[in-house]
């Protein structure tokens, strides 16, 4: 196989939301196969053998066969690289960690260019791995050593460091399940926005919004937290905060042992060390914990198993058991050897968030255990010999279903008494199907931010929706977490569009933000002059908690080049679909053949795509590429034309749907054959004396839209009446009567 053979990328975008190919973000790159057009799969030797020995995993890609093994049998029978590529690149993906992703790949009408789109979970993760592919079937392609275990550790080692930690993802699938969108605020962290606008919550990793500073301070000072609870009846160890390794073993003296010494503010275990019974092994532990916090607390040991119990919104949703580490001896390994033999073998374990049990290592709490039994890591235990590594933090068994109501009525008060919305709960006890009280049982921390692994993925029982949980007590049954979006998509006329639809919802009394080609608009204040109908205007916007409901224009290019920046919108207008008025050549699509008008359709159908079932599309029904997009819309449909003859907009109206219209010089709305006059065109300044089409399209248009988004005809007719007039304050022409109606009275 000759070495030119090559795949070289020429073109990348990141599409950031919805676009022409899906909904969820992707990275669209334009790959060159050059001389590789004229080699498909079935024409390579070993290809096949190479790529399903490196990658088993691909008999899992179904392709459009729809079948295991479909991808596979595409292979043997004949593809191109390109579309190896594409499922190539999807794998490494998943192996590194990240969920199963979408993939095309189509032509362009250059030869051998193709347009390869790869679900975007990250930025930098889906480059490595595009990277990565194009290495490793290039290797495949012309029979040269691969090694795949080595390269695709850069890749994981990559989604470890930036895509979403576990808890965190757990939270966005429960809000994608319920339809609330989602914006990640921090590229490597886990810091998200649920909801948009006035109606969006935060959270990062397992604490939200409604998590109070005040609270997570407290629950990081141990001994203040024991004194708030215990002064409600929650059960507490017995003991105090120390000044030194001398005040510690007569603490221990007092309370008698044996003795936990711990940080009063440490967190995940470290320097806590539970069962000690000598002052000398008070004192080594002292030394240890002092440097992991502020100060030292020694408290009564509590016979039993430690138990973590996740509290959300005061109720308890999980509950997670720990247990013993122990290796047994064989006579010849040493303890470090029987923990990696015994424990650390276990698939479960390892170091990152993805893997629900840790790696034991020998740390100083385990050193001081090993020294109680007159052992050390370099010590050989005899056969047989039971040797103790570890007595708490190993979470592994959920125990939801046991929990005794009693002891979950405990948790929750501890966490309302601190003051979490979610909270872990640590108490020890002998059997947790049994009231504390009746075993001596108590509750030892009280966690802000607690890691929902342990319930999301148990070392052994079900899993629990937690996720699920935060989301639902984060937004009530019938919050969305959105804010009225309108949309405002074609080849011309957008921007008159969306800033008299942005005029209608100020009139409305909404905190109105409005993102198009004349700039940024916050209610009737302009904060950005440059050109705004772009991905980031609209994301703007959203991110904004003042905003009760955006207006948001997008062109061709913005769809094409950048993604829409909301998954859905309650309203969605489109003007028109004009193919010489916009330059979309370096999306290849030029202004003749019959390529152009597909993608051309193909462009602006995403605005329609994306309407919610309960929003409205507003179509243009005197263009019949735009009428057409009728068909797609999951929600209502409303169509506009000057010319109430028209067909299409004559078949809306027989079929009792909604459609404005001009006639007899005014502006008209039917509805089931009922038709509503609202003003003559000559009131509506924006339409001026030469009433030309296009103008009157446009306030059309935003009628329609208006009457979507449920505004009243006082509000709509104000608005068309005031438009474009140098006003100080149209609500000074809105009666009172009106201003009531809207919600807004006192207002002027």
């Amino acid at each position: 196989m000759s070495q030119k053979k090559d795949i070289i990328f020429r073109e990348s975008f990141s599409l950031r939301g919805p676009s022409i190919w899906t909904y969820p973000p992707v990275i669209e790159t334009w790959i060159d196969i050059g001389e590789l057009e004229d080699f498909p799969s079935n024409e390579i030797p070993g290809l096949y053998e190479r790529l399903s020995a490196w990658l088993p995993s691909l008999v899992e890609h179904r392709c459009n066969y729809d079948e295991r093994g479909g991808f596979l049998r595409r292979l043997q029978e004949g593809t191109w690289a390109g579309h190896i590529l594409e499922h190539v690149v999807l794998e490494l993906m998943s192996l590194a960690g990240l969920p199963d992703g979408f993939g095309r790949t189509r032509g362009t009408s250059r030869r051998g260019i193709y347009k390869l789109v790869i679900s975007n979970f990250h930025e930098g993760c889906t480059r490595l791995a595009l990277d990565i592919g194009r290495e490793l079937l290039l290797a495949a392609i012309h029979d040269t050593p691969f090694d795949v275990a080595e390269a695709i550790k850069p890749l994981r080692r990559q989604v470890d460091r930036k895509y979403l930690g576990p808890s965190t993802a757990a939270i966005v699938q429960a809000a994608e399940a319920r339809k609330i969108p989602h914006i990640r605020l921090l590229d490597d962290g886990n810091l998200v926005q649920l909801g948009y606008g006035a109606a969006m919550r935060r959270i990062w990793t397992a604490e939200s919004d409604r998590t109070s500073a005040i609270a997570e301070t407290i629950s990081r000072d141990k001994d203040l937290t024991k004194e708030l609870i215990s002064a409600v009846g929650v059960p507490v160890p017995e003991g105090r905060e120390v000044s030194d390794a001398d005040d510690a073993c007569a603490a221990a003296e007092d309370i008698g042992y044996p003795v936990v010494v711990k940080p009063t503010d440490g967190n995940h275990g470290r320097g806590v060390f539970i069962d000690l019974s000598t002052a000398e092994d008070v004192r080594k532990a002292y030394v240890i914990a002092v440097e992991e916090g502020s100060s030292v607390l020694v408290e009564r040991s509590i016979q039993g198993i430690e138990h973590r119990l996740l509290v959300i919104g005061g109720k308890l949703v999980a509950a997670n058991r720990s247990d013993f580490i122990t290796v047994t001896g064989d006579g010849w390994q040493t303890v470090q050897q029987l923990i990696d033999s015994q424990i650390n073998i276990d698939p479960r374990r390892g170091h990152t968030e993805l893997h629900p049990l840790s790696i034991i290592k020998i740390d100083a709490a385990a050193r001081i255990e090993l020294e109680r039994q007159g052992l050390s890591a370099d010590a050989v235990p005899t056969v047989g010999r039971e040797v103790l590594i570890q007595r708490n933090a190993n979470h592994a068994f959920d125990c939801t279903d046991e929990v005794h109501p009693a002891n979950a009525a405990i948790a929750s008060l501890a966490a309302r008494v601190v003051g979490l919305d979610i909270a872990g709960i640590d108490l020890v006890c002998r059997d947790i199907g049994v009231p504390l009280p009746e075993q001596s049982g108590a509750v030892v921390e009280v966690n802000a931010g607690p890691s929902l692994l342990m319930h999301i993925k148990p070392g052994i029982g079900k899993p629990r929706p937690v996720g699920q949980a935060i989301v639902d007590n984060l937004f009530a049954r019938k919050e969305s977490g959105r804010i009225p979006v309108v949309g405002v998509a074609g080849s011309r006329g957008k921007t008159p569009v969306a800033r008299i639809v942005s005029h209608f919802l100020y009139l409305s009394g909404k905190r109105v933000g409005l993102a198009c080609s004349d700039g940024l608009f916050l209610g009737r204040r302009q904060v950005q002059k440059s050109d705004a109908a772009n991905w980031a205007g609209g994301r703007r916007l959203l991110l904004n908690r003042g905003i009760d409901a955006a207006v948001i224009e997008n062109g061709g290019q913005v769809i094409l080049g950048e993604g829409l920046a909301y998954d859905r919108c309650q309203v969605g207008i489109v003007t028109n679909v004009l193919p010489a008025a916009e330059d979309l050549s370096r999306w290849n699509i030029q202004p003749t053949g019959g390529e152009y008008y597909t993608t051309w359709r193909s462009t602006y159908r995403t605005q329609v795509d994306v309407v919610l079932k309960s929003g409205h599309a507003v179509l243009n029904a005197a263009d019949p590429l735009v009428a057409e997009f009728a068909e797609l819309c999951d929600g209502e449909v409303i169509l506009f034309a000057a010319d109430p003859a028209c067909p299409m907009l004559a078949a809306q109206r027989d079929a009792g749907k909604r459609s404005v219209y001009v006639s007899d010089g005014r502006i008209c709305l039917n509805d089931g054959g009922n038709e509503t006059r609202l003003c003559r065109l000559g009131d509506v300044p924006a339409i001026g004396k030469a009433k030309k089409a296009e103008t009157i399209a446009n306030v059309l248009a935003a009628v329609a839209a208006g009457w979507a988004l449920g505004l009243s005809q006082e509000v709509i007719v104000t608005g068309i009446r005031t438009y474009g007039l140098d006003l100080v304050d149209p609500f000074t022409l809105l009666p009172q009567r009106t201003l009531k109606a809207a919600g807004v009275a006192g207002r002027v």
